[in-house]
């Protein structure tokens, strides 16, 4: 007898477990009963029968959570020596101008549907010394709560995720319909881009999660988004976008190109049309 619930860590035995997700739900169908799913270490939301199912040992789990937050500390080390290089650099340019500077890099306001990929992102962010409010708020909610947390906040960076995905693959790429929270990203940056205009502002907005709609995004206002290609995006995708925009100074205008290398799988999981940096010096 198959006891899923809420809860278990679990995989789909019909595509070989290859991706471990969280029981967000069990819903009960005419074909009986189905989990919806939301991916461990991936901005994934599925659904499956719960007869598909197979509950992960605990030791494949722990052994997959290792791996996720060694990456996790390899990427901030990473990053940690390659913006303190940056800093250095410009500190080598104000003492030659006899100057003194304070380096102040873009603000981040973060919207996250998921509960633990905020806290790790919150950590990603203070790791590195970024100035960066993280938000936990359901992909449903964000088009509400975003223009007011944005006034609160006054951020120069916006970031909208959390999980997403396609429900018939293959087909549908314009229905968005077809797509379990891309709606409601389109909503939020809709809802941003109100702000933005009402406040004189410009921020710089990443939206976005697996398989998510990224043509519809793009042109909702967004200058980043994923998914061009339909596929997964990595956890840090959306951070790694964000970190770079902050680092930049305000004069220098960021491409994908510029970024790309340092995402997973570069343009096909996130592009967008670019954005000038956020560092400003005082």
């Amino acid at each position: 007898m198959n006891k899923i619930k809420k809860g278990d860590i679990v995989g789909r035995k019909s595509y070989g477990k290859d991706i471990i997700f969280v029981v967000k739900n069990i819903i009960e169908s005419k074909t009986g009963k189905i989990a919806i799913l939301k991916g461990l270490t991936q901005r994934i939301e599925a659904d499956s029968n719960i007869e598909d199912l197979e509950l992960i040992e605990k030791k494949k789990l722990k052994e997959h959570i290792r791996k996720f937050d060694n990456v996790l500390e390899k990427k901030i080390e990473k990053s940690k020596i390659y913006n303190e290089d940056i800093n250095y650099k410009i500190g080598l340019l104000t003492k030659n101008k006899r100057t003194q500077e304070k380096i102040i890099t873009g603000k981040i306001l973060h919207l996250d549907g998921d509960r633990k990929y905020s806290e790790k992102s919150y950590r990603y962010y203070k790791k590195l010394g970024l100035n960066a409010i993280v938000k936990n708020i359901p992909e449903y909610r964000q088009p509400r709560v975003v223009h007011h947390l944005l006034e609160i906040y006054n951020p120069d960076i916006l970031v909208i995720t959390g999980h997403d995905g396609m429900i018939k693959r293959g087909t549908g790429y314009h229905d968005i319909y077809n797509y379990r929270n891309s709606r409601h990203f389109i909503n939020t940056v809709k809802e941003a881009r109100r702000y933005d205009k009402e406040n004189d502002k410009s921020l710089v907005i990443f939206a976005g999660a697996c398989q998510s709609y990224f043509e519809a995004i793009i042109s909702a206002g967004a200058n980043f988004a994923s998914s061009p290609a339909r596929i997964l995006i990595d956890f840090l995708d959306p951070l790694i976008v964000a970190e770079k925009v902050a680092f930049t100074e305000k004069y220098k205008y960021i491409t994908i190109d510029d970024i790309a290398k340092e995402l997973r799988d570069g343009k096909k999981g996130v592009n967008g049309i670019g954005a000038n940096g956020k560092m400003t010096k005082e």
